[in-house]
């Protein structure tokens, strides 16, 4: 199992991996402009590996350029499938190369890979790659999907009940990246957590201040990443934001990661950016909690500092 982190890692994870295909390449497609992995999906052809792309019915501002997309990769010799519309969106971001899954975060152009924080994950556990081919086998076919492996995570099927379990599964610490988390469960949720005594932190927004959960604004860089890491072992990577709508009503695609080698990854990234991060308005810490532990400290930190001073203009008042 394998991490991206762009904007460090580029496109390149994903040429070498398509240039070194052997028999198949299924790729699933929201938003696409990166003319290189075009380039190496025609050259696969040429190779005689079988590629398709689903690509999706439609997203926002971009419909024509999906329809033009569609027309070059025919010309390319790549088998194209359109999503249904039964949907709203068809929002997952996904490649196979032979027995190698790629998850994203991010969707295949300049903007999400060159200037954007975002994670991808990369696995060969053949149950989840089987679970992800028969995703992409029935939205290509327009057929009804049937969820198999725990870790692989479909919206509208299994998110809603999987994520849930994920966050109640923390002990000690919940790290999100998120741009809006706004579902009224989940919210409700995290609150308990962070009364339980779980450290919360959220680089992105909430819909509204929960107590014992702290929200910091990315800064140098666009967010783009739907990502969770729950006590420094286990991640959470895809394309769905903790809101309504996409964990229930959208087609996306993220796995859960039990690789603990991947987790701390994933962590090193989060406290670096939060630590870079602008502090929004939070609510107040819940009592007891590590939130309310570090005001507390930072509290008495701020009070030594007031007495120093006070303490040194009092030794001037004196000598005056």
């Amino acid at each position: 199992m394998k991490l991206i982190i762009q904007p460090e890692d580029g496109l390149t994870p994903l040429l070498r991996a398509v240039r070194a295909a052997k028999k198949s390449i299924d790729i699933v497609i929201f938003r696409f402009d990166r003319l290189e992995l075009e380039e190496a999906l025609e050259a696969a052809v040429t190779r005689g590996v079988v590629v398709r792309a689903l690509i999706a019915h439609t997203n926002r501002g971009g419909e024509k350029t999906l329809r033009k997309l569609e027309t070059r990769m025919l010309a390319k010799g790549i088998t194209v499938a359109r999503t249904a519309d039964d949907l709203p969106r068809y929002h997952a971001k996904m490649l196979l190369v032979d027995a190698t899954l790629h998850v994203l975060g991010f969707n295949f152009t300049r903007a999400d890979i060159d200037k954007s924080r975002s994670l991808g994950i990369v696995t060969h556990d053949p149950r989840v790659v089987k679970d992800a081919s028969a995703l992409f086998e029935a939205d290509t076919n327009r057929q009804t999907y049937a969820p198999s492996h725990d870790r692989f995570v479909v919206s509208p099927e299994t998110s809603r009940e999987r994520l849930t379990a994920f966050i109640k599964g923390a002990k000690k610490q919940l790290c999100i990246y998120d741009p809006k988390v706004s579902d009224n469960a989940i919210q409700r949720l995290l609150e308990d957590r962070a009364k339980a005594g779980v450290e919360i932190r959220i680089i992105g927004k909430l819909e509204k201040a929960l107590a014992g959960v702290e929200t910091r604004k990315l800064t140098g860089l666009r967010l783009h990443v739907r990502a969770m890491i729950r006590d420094g072992t286990a991640g959470f990577v895809g394309s769905q934001s903790l809101r309504k709508l996409e964990l229930e009503g959208r087609r996306e695609v993220g796995l859960i990661v039990r690789d603990t080698r991947i987790a701390r990854k994933m962590l090193e990234v989060f406290e670096s950016d939060w630590k870079d991060g602008i502090v929004t308005k939070d609510a107040p810490p819940v009592p007891g909690s590590p939130a309310s532990a570090r005001a507390a400290a930072k509290a008495a930190a701020k009070g030594a500092d007031d007495a120093d001073r006070k303490g040194e203009r009092r030794k001037k008042d004196r000598k005056g």
